[in-house]
């Protein structure tokens, strides 16, 4: 099983270019600094709001990755275009074929 980071979060319009420019840069640093990253998609909903799911190898690697926060330019340059985080949840993997 793979752990599950959950993260809704809310970005005015007029930000939405900054923060698809921004997306690589982030996922660059969590695979340089993020012991555990397997991956994330990022997924546009209705209203400014985005839902971003995080896989992680571990309960661990998710807790450890929390406690580092934005150390790295391209996960605050990401983070510093979030206007709001509606809801953060952890979860894990059902599917045994799936990461």
């Amino acid at each position: 099983m793979t752990t599950v980071e959950i993260t809704r979060f809310r970005v005015p319009a007029e930000r939405t270019d900054a923060l698809l420019a921004a997306r690589p840069g982030m996922l660059r640093d969590f695979q340089a600094d993020r012991a555990g990253f397997l991956g994330a998609r990022l997924i546009q909903l209705p209203a400014d709001e985005w839902l971003d799911i995080v896989f992680w190898g571990s309960s661990e690697d998710y807790a450890e990755s929390r406690r580092r926060g934005a150390n790295l330019p391209g996960i605050q340059t990401f983070f510093s275009l979030i206007e709001s985080v509606i809801s953060m949840e952890e979860g894990t993997t059902t599917d045994p074929d799936q990461p």
